[in-house]
């Protein structure tokens, strides 16, 4: 088992960046592969990024590669997402998780955080 909070989500206005964290409990967060998913009012949820337990190998949602880093801190037990440039349409709720391969698929996952909202002003 292990347990995802996310934070740093907010308000911001479009060009501008957001730094998300998720911070892991539970079991050695340095065994899994972790993604980041998000999901807009009334659409379904979508792959953002994913990275392997080491955090050499990342994989990014073709329209995000460029904007968006995912990293993470074995030692800190802490996941990142890095939003550049954000734009009206990356407003969604962003959730982190966990799971034992690197995956784009939502349903790969096994643990989740309860999201944070990400919000872009035009």
């Amino acid at each position: 088992q292990v347990q995802l909070v996310e934070s740093g989500g907010g308000l911001v206005q479009a060009g501008g960046s957001l730094r998300l964290s998720c911070r892991a409990s539970g079991r050695t967060f340095s065994v899994f592969s972790m993604g980041w998913f998000r999901q807009a009012p009334g659409k379904e949820r979508e792959f953002v990024s994913t990275i392997d337990s080491s955090g050499d190998r990342t994989y990014y949602a073709a329209s995000l590669k460029g904007r968006f880093t995912i990293s993470r801190d074995n030692a800190e037990n802490t996941l990142y997402l890095q939003m550049n440039n954000l734009k009206p349409e990356d407003t969604a709720l962003y959730y982190c998780a966990a799971g034992f391969f690197t995956s784009r698929v939502a349903n790969n996952f096994a643990y989740w955080g309860q999201g944070t909202q990400v919000t872009v002003s035009s």
